[in-house]
């Protein structure tokens, strides 16, 4: 450590990479040596030195449960590498054990089926809607994460949600604060994809089949509140606003079936001070919380459609819409939650849910 530093032993390879000083203090990498017996160690290292490798490295061995490659990709144990950028030393050792030890793609459920890595039609599904990453030009990117085949430019893909077929020409690779366009990607790739509301989280896009990607959840909020717009004369682009911020996830947004209130959704308070600032600056519309009666939301989902629209006509003042047209009921008190549980059985009342759609109450 510190001034008395000389270098790293990578346990994986066995090998000792000793190191030295430049005169601009940088680290730069020198000697490799293979295991503790190398007899380059006694020419290399001071006795004091070699002698608390040799321990600490037999302590490690000897304490610490053995690599295994498997329980490491099933989130069971951690790799540890030692480095410093700043120095400039274990960085290329670290790089190259996240390209030896990553998991490859996975296969990714669906509704109708699991998609292989391997398959040759393009698949993939939209994980996070981000507006306003550049301010100047109001842009808003849906984050597409391929689960099979091989991505080209200009690819026309279908939204099963919609059956709007959409063609690619623009999507882009993000490296830190960088972004090039995608000439081509793969499964497990990342592409950001350009788009006006056009794509949704939860979203898949293929190249016709219709599929519903899975394990992708929305959470009931802790906290609910009303909001309304400094201007009351801005209602509506109140309205736009919200449900842009609804599509990035970062909050539920309810429209009342009842008169024209949204009500707004969080896990932590604090969130909606956040939400307040954003719509103030990034779309000029000054607003405000307030206090609702209601203290539970939960989505409303049944085998028949027919049943939800009896449950939807005989609770109209605590039915809302969320931003992707779901039915969700609002409850004052865990009672009044419990009663409408009791009275309608058959109805399941979801604390989380997918973010394929639900069936809607039939009209």
């Amino acid at each position: 450590m510190g001034k008395e530093f000389l270098g790293c032993y990578d346990l994986f390879q066995d090998q000792l990479f000793l190191m030295e000083r430049s005169k601009g203090e940088r680290l730069q990498e020198g000697i490799m040596c293979k295991g503790l017996d190398d007899p380059m160690l006694d020419e290399l290292l001071p006795e004091t030195a070699l002698t608390k490798l040799r321990e600490d490295i037999n302590m490690v061995r000897a304490l610490c449960p053995k690599f295994d490659l498997e329980a490491y990709r099933m989130g069971y144990q951690t790799p540890v590498f030692f480095g410093s950028a700043v120095n400039n030393f274990g960085v290329r050792e670290l790089l190259s054990g996240l390209g030896k030890l990553a998991p490859p793609p996975r296969a990714q459920p669906c509704r109708e089926r699991k998609i292989e890595a391997t398959e040759a039609k393009v698949s993939g599904f939209v994980f996070k809607i981000q507006a306003n990453m550049d301010p100047k030009h109001r842009d808003r990117i849906a984050f597409v994460r391929l689960a099979s085949g091989h991505f080209t430019r200009g690819m026309r893909l279908t939204v099963p949600r919609t059956q709007k077929v959409i063609g690619v020409h623009n999507a882009m690779l993000f490296q830190a604060n960088e972004r090039e366009i995608a000439e081509e990607a793969w499964a497990g790739d990342i592409i950001g994809i350009p788009n006006h509301g056009t794509l949704r989280i939860g979203d898949a896009l293929t190249e016709g089949e219709t599929l519903h990607f899975t394990g992708i959840p929305s959470f009931a909020p802790e906290y609910l509140r009303r909001v309304r717009a400094d201007d009351p004369m801005k209602a509506k682009h109140l309205g736009r606003a919200l449900e842009q911020i609804a599509e990035e996830g970062g909050a539920q947004v309810f429209k009342m079936f009842l008169g024209s209130d949204f009500i707004v959704g969080v896990v932590g308070a604090l969130q909606f001070e956040v939400l307040a600032d954003r719509i103030r600056s990034e779309y000029d519309l000054p607003c405000h919380f307030e206090n609702t009666s209601f203290e539970r939301a939960r989505w409303v989902d049944a085998d028949d459609a027919k049943l939800i629209k009896r449950f939807a006509d005989a609770n109209r003042d605590n039915i809302a819409e969320d931003h992707s047209g779901a039915t969700v009921f609002l409850a004052r008190n865990d009672w009044q939650l419990n009663r409408a549980a009791t009275d309608f059985p058959a109805i399941r009342f979801l604390q989380n849910r997918e973010q394929a759609p639900l069936m809607k109450a039939a009209t």
